[in-house]
């Protein structure tokens, strides 16, 4: 199976980064923060993408996340929340990626005695977001975070049930927050699954780290990805070229 390959890549440092990622055929998952957003000009986006399609490689796009929350309860910060995703979809129309990875904002420790009205407002997000995705042409994932079980995710999932809309499964964050096995998280959410971020830790820090240097069973991860979603996009979510090298050789077997 010709599964489809990507590399985390700053949108701030595309310049330095793109020529090492596509020197590999690797396609960029670019990453634009909100400050990125700011900064960027649409010459600078559709640059990037003339560039991705004389290569003949597409992208995805990871969506800024750092503070916003669609579902949140107060009301300015949703409206900060849908100016960024305004903001990426507008880039989106321009780079033209495959999927679009968003955090959902939730973690049981300020929700959990109203997680019906996170969702309840996460769901309007989410509608508004899939109206302008549709004509762009791209899929929504969104990411486990600080999930330690699948339930919330697949409320929201469930909710909006749209086709484009689906998860982006983060196995470093699972590994770090999990209550349950892949096995259960898979079960649930397996089918859903449009995008995975590949990396690894030892279970108590966000390490990025290349998989075989954590405690990650990397061999039941894709033994369950092509049980449940072959068709997924691969995402080495490395932050330093060395580790992606590394990566890259440790995973050779299993995305070839």
């Amino acid at each position: 199976m010709n599964k489809r390959i990507f590399a985390h890549v700053p949108f701030a440092q595309i310049r330095e980064h793109l020529p090492f990622v596509m020197e590999r055929r690797l396609s960029p998952e670019i990453y634009l923060s909100a400050d990125a957003l700011d900064a960027a000009t649409p010459a600078q986006l559709a640059e990037t993408a003339r560039t991705l399609q004389g290569e003949g490689l597409s992208c995805t796009i990871h969506a800024p996340f750092m503070d916003l929350n669609p579902g949140s309860l107060e009301r300015l910060l949703r409206d900060a929340t849908m100016h960024r995703f305004r903001q990426v979809l507008d880039a989106a129309e321009i780079l033209r990626p495959e999927v679009m990875v968003f955090h959902p904002g939730f973690d049981r420790w300020r929700y959990g005695e109203a997680r019906g009205q996170w969702l309840e407002l996460s769901v309007a997000a989410w509608q508004s977001v899939l109206q302008r995705t549709k004509d762009i042409g791209t899929a929504v994932a969104v990411e486990n975070i600080f999930e330690e079980e699948p339930s919330t995710l697949q409320a929201l999932f469930e909710a909006v049930e749209d086709e484009s809309f689906g998860h982006c499964f983060d196995v470093g964050h699972w590994n770090l927050f999990k209550q349950v096995s892949m096995e259960r998280w898979f079960e649930a959410l397996g089918a859903r699954i449009k995008e995975v971020h590949i990396h690894d830790n030892g279970g108590t820090k966000d390490d990025h780290a290349p998989p075989g240097e954590g405690a990650v069973d990397f061999g039941l991860f894709f033994q369950l990805m092509e049980r449940y979603a072959p068709e997924a996009a691969y995402t080495i979510e490395s932050h330093s070229k060395p580790h992606l090298e590394r990566s890259l050789e440790v995973l050779r077997p299993y995305l070839a």
